[in-house]
């Protein structure tokens, strides 16, 4: 799931477009858009429709808003070993991946991220040295999974 603008620009967490009221609620400052799958139901970009979820002007608890940014998950990696000199490209598959902005192994930066759709991405390995822990960042936080991928030094010979 994901939320958008009018002219398809995703909305993350941190520029919601709503201003803060005395209390807890807040007022919706752009039309909000949510997209949903159809079709297939592969969650490709032309799988979805939009819909609006909140006009401008709403009001709406900050709760609410915090609810519509679900965690991501990661169920595998694949391949999950490489060289140690790292630019092995990986996918990852799992859920609500569409929000995630960055992804690390072993602390280490990976490249050229691409969210192909709210169930898969992929990603360089950065160069890295024995099993490490790939963790992926997103509006809500971070998710990892501990020796989630394991570099492997080149074969002698």
């Amino acid at each position: 799931m994901g939320l958008y603008r009018q002219d398809g620009t995703r909305i993350t967490k941190a520029a919601f477009p709503a201003a803060a009221l005395d209390d807890p609620p807040v007022r919706v400052t752009d039309d909000v858009y949510i997209s949903e799958p159809y079709g297939r139901g592969d969650g490709q970009p032309e799988g979805s429709k939009r819909f609006m979820l909140y006009p401008a002007g709403t009001i709406v608890l900050r709760s609410a808003v915090d609810r519509l940014f679900t965690a991501a998950a990661l169920t595998s990696i694949s391949p999950a070993t490489g060289l140690a000199a790292g630019g092995i490209t990986v996918t990852i598959k799992g859920s609500n991946l569409d929000g995630v902005s960055a992804v690390t192994f072993g602390g280490a930066a990976g490249t050229e991220l691409n969210v192909r759709s709210t169930g898969e991405l992929t990603v360089k390995t950065p160069p890295g040295e024995g099993a490490v822990a790939v963790e992926l960042a997103d509006d809500s936080g971070t998710v990892s999974k501990a020796n989630g991928f394991t570099y492997e030094a080149p074969a002698e010979g």
